[in-house]
């Protein structure tokens, strides 16, 4: 008498990775999120790859682990991949305070993110450059 399998809710073509509890307001995690969404998967690494933004390197490290788990546990071709999603969602806000003058303080919120990316093979007579 075990836990019945969970149904799978992404088609047999896509395949997803989730990052939860990263520390970075959701506003900066969606704009690094926005370059990649639509992107072929091998480009998409490379624009985080070289990126100025501290984030993308985590970015990176998730559309990695849908990659991987694209291939291995889905049997999917790597060099077909596209981003068809990159979600972005709130989690936590650490709250703190910061000394002010005069015996003040004020409120310091620290937020945290959420990222899901969901790769999805390409047809085969589709064309590479489809976004």
């Amino acid at each position: 008498m075990g836990k019945q399998a969970h149904p799978r809710t992404l088609a047999e073509t896509e395949a997803q990775a989730i990052a939860r509890n990263i520390r970075v307001s959701p506003r900066k995690l969606n704009l690094v999120a926005e370059m990649i969404r639509g992107l072929p998967a091998a480009q998409a690494r490379a624009a985080l790859t070289f990126s100025k933004r501290r984030i993308a390197q985590d970015v990176r490290k998730v559309l990695d682990s849908a990659i991987a788990n694209a291939e291995n546990n889905h049997s999917l071709d790597v060099d077909r991949l596209v981003v068809r999603e990159a979600t972005v969602g709130r989690s936590v806000v650490m709250k703190r305070f910061h000394a002010r003058g005069r015996g003040r303080s004020a409120r310091v919120e620290k937020w945290f993110s959420h990222i899901t990316i969901i790769v999805r093979e390409r047809p085969q007579g589709a064309e590479q450059g489809a976004r």
